[in-house]
């Protein structure tokens, strides 16, 4: 991972500083309690359950890593700073599909902190790259696989 400007709302600082928090004190300690367990088993060379805590440890000394650069990384966009005028990250927009109608309402996040299962959309997302900086009933084409979407832009907010 390069030192990449990493763009992050008030609550996605607060989600990966509780998630290194949480490997930093309570995973560490588990996986150190089950190596010394399996080392207790005696032979670690054909041990599965030592090689299986080993590797556990690897995974998450190797997030810890990944969090503490991203964090260093991180510009934080607060809530004061999102313009309800113009999609911004940080801002939550309804937009309604132009051949079918439908409407849907996603949040423009940073890509970590990203989850398109909670409509939050990474502002690198081909409709997160269509629609930001455009305003309020604007509309976007936005490129996928199987053509071309047109959304109207009908709400900005933020929450």
């Amino acid at each position: 991972m390069s030192d990449k400007e990493i763009i992050l709302t008030q609550d996605g600082l607060k989600k990966l500083e509780e998630e290194l928090e949480n490997l930093k004190s309570v995973k560490r300690r588990e996986v150190a309690e089950r190596i010394k367990i399996a080392i207790g088993y005696g032979d670690i060379s054909e041990n599965s359950e030592y090689e299986d805590a080993k590797n556990e440890q690897a995974f998450i000394e190797g997030r810890i890593i990944t969090l503490e650069k991203m964090l260093r990384n991180a510009r934080i966009i607060n809530n004061d700073e999102i313009d309800i005028d113009t999609v911004s990250i940080g801002s939550t927009v309804t937009v309604e599909d132009i051949e079918f109608g439908d409407t849907m309402e996603y949040t423009i996040v940073g890509t970590a902190e990203s989850d398109p299962s909670q409509n939050r959309i990474s502002n690198e997302s081909p409709v997160g790259k269509a629609i930001l900086g455009k305003k309020k009933g604007t509309i976007v084409e936005v490129s996928v696989p199987a053509g071309v979407i047109q959304y109207k832009i009908v709400d900005i907010n933020k929450k």
